[in-house]
């Protein structure tokens, strides 16, 4: 049978976009289905939206720390930054559109809807077929099922607020919820917490992540540990919260950060046999489904990764490779940093503290407020812990410190390529830089 494409990539994110363009530039047949802004969640309103705007938290808090080095004061504008993260981010659809179809791939626009496994029906009015079809299609807001959930907000519709309200409520406790709330809180608004338990941002270690929510609280920032929230109300004015035993919340806006789930919905799974439960779409090592020309990458599949950018991204080129005939092997995972973008940071690669602990490896905690490098711009929270192997090689980092994202990405080839003392020795890197204080005490 002679199909449309050789490939078709259900979603346009990173899981479908940043294999589609290198795929179609090797000469197969390409299309990517995207019923709203090409490039999904993260470019238009995820990561790339939520960095553009912390950018003005990032100076704020700089600001506030070197003290009478620098005169005047300094102050967070929503108005503005929601203006310079327009800017940024609105062109980026139209330039992946570009990107792909640069690179031969075509564009559709609309819901895609399997028939069978070789056909999608598109807005349920064309027809168009693939001899391999990926599913792309990510994650979306898991909504709480209370009375008055349609009172509350996700994280799209912060990301794109005109005006920061006075008084914030966010129900959740991640990502999302910690860093919009670090935002808000920096923009000038009243930010509440109500969090499902007591534990905040479980996957990081615990004694870093006790250090941001205690800035965070003295910053103004309200925490309400086992909230038990039951439902939204409208009141006059504004909205209200029941949450606990018989109490009540009055706030100007809620948002329901309270995780994501995979989107499955009208995709017609049933149709053509394709396995999925609420954690995301069964796949085997080679990314494939229980429908042998049928794949899935990225956040929408089951899978013990972490559901971020970069497993989205290695994924998809992963694929890429297979379907070229560049491997038949089965996908072998790197090592994936993760990072969550409060103030300061918290990132982490490799063994986890709590593995390590497990495991009987070397954990070495290192106080670093007193760091030459750290103190140019008087960092107050400055730890980092790293766990080596036996033969002394280092196979895990986490850090809290506004640098320590950089301070991951450059220790990142070290743990994923079990670097020895003496090629960790051979790394000079420039000074003075955060990267070259990295590797000093790696």
């Amino acid at each position: 049978m002679t199909y449309d494409y050789d490939v078709l990539y259900i979603g346009g994110g990173h899981a479908a976009h940043d294999g589609a363009a290198p795929l179609s530039a090797s000469g197969q047949r390409v299309a990517v289905v995207e019923r709203d802004l090409m490039g999904g969640t993260c470019t238009n309103y995820g990561c790339n939206a939520k960095i553009t705007l912390d950018e003005a938290v990032k100076l704020t808090r700089e600001r506030a720390r070197v003290g009478q080095i620098v005169d005047g004061p300094l102050t967070m504008n929503w108005a503005q930054s929601q203006a310079h993260k327009r800017a940024v981010i609105d062109p980026q659809p139209q330039e992946l559109i570009d990107k792909l179809t640069s690179h031969g791939a075509t564009v559709i626009t609309g819901s895609a809807r399997f028939k069978d496994a070789h056909t999608v029906t598109i807005d349920g009015t064309r027809e168009v077929t693939a001899e391999k079809i990926v599913i792309a299609t990510g994650l979306v807001p898991h909504r709480l099922a209370i009375p008055g959930s349609e009172l509350a907000h996700d994280s799209r519709d912060f990301l794109d607020l005109d005006h920061l309200p006075a008084h914030l409520t966010i129900v959740g406790s991640g990502y999302i919820s910690l860093e919009f709330a670090t935002i808000a809180n920096a923009a000038g608004a009243a930010v509440t917490i109500l969090l499902h338990g007591d534990t905040v941002l479980r996957h990081f270690y615990q004694p870093y992540v006790q250090l941001v929510v205690a800035d965070l609280k003295r910053r103004g920032v309200t925490f309400i540990a086992n909230a038990n929230v039951q439902a939204f109300t409208r009141d006059q004015p504004g909205y209200g919260v029941d949450y606990g035993d018989h109490q009540h919340l009055t706030t100007d806006w809620i948002l329901d950060a309270t995780g994501r789930v995979p989107h499955l919905n009208d995709l017609g799974l049933e149709t053509v046999g394709v396995q999925f439960d609420r954690h995301g779409i069964t796949v085997n090592d080679h990314l494939q489904t229980t429908v042998p020309n049928i794949y899935a990458a990225g956040d929408v599949i089951a899978s013990d990764q972490p559901k971020l950018t970069p497993t989205a991204t290695f994924e998809s080129k992963y694929l890429t490779q297979l379907f070229t005939g560049q491997t038949s092997a089965p996908i072998d995972f790197p090592v994936i940093p993760s990072v969550v973008f409060t103030s300061p940071r918290i990132a982490q690669a490799g063994v986890t503290v709590n593995d390590a602990q497990q495991r009987g490896l070397t954990i070495t905690h290192n106080d670093l407020e007193t760091y030459w490098y750290y103190r140019i711009d008087r960092e107050p929270l400055v730890k980092s812990t790293q766990i080596h192997d036996a033969q002394g090689h280092l196979v895990g980092v986490t850090e809290v410190s506004d640098q320590a994202p950089d301070v991951i990405n450059t220790l990142l080839p070290a743990i994923e390529f079990q670097f020895s003392r003496d090629q960790i020795n051979r790394l000079v890197g420039l000074f003075p830089t955060m990267g070259y204080a990295a590797w000093h005490r790696a």
